[in-house]
């Protein structure tokens, strides 16, 4: 596998979640940084049997709703 997407999404209290496209890998953390960190970290576990992704790609998530009236 040459590169493993995460979709991410920021929480109502500002923290983050990424979730893996594909594997079963879902981490969270309070800030993007601890984040990163996270991901790469619930990657190398996941992956301590095999070959890991070359690269690993943090995808932001933002839903917006506006009013057309």
């Amino acid at each position: 596998m040459k590169e493993l997407v995460f979709e991410v999404v920021q929480e109502a209290d500002g923290g983050y979640t990424a979730e893996a496209i594909g594997e079963s890998i879902f981490t969270q953390a309070n800030s993007w940084e601890e984040l990163r960190l996270h991901v790469k970290e619930a990657v190398q576990a996941f992956y301590f049997d095999s070959a890991p992704p070359a690269s690993i790609r943090l995808r932001q998530v933002r839903d917006e709703v506006l009013a057309v009236a």
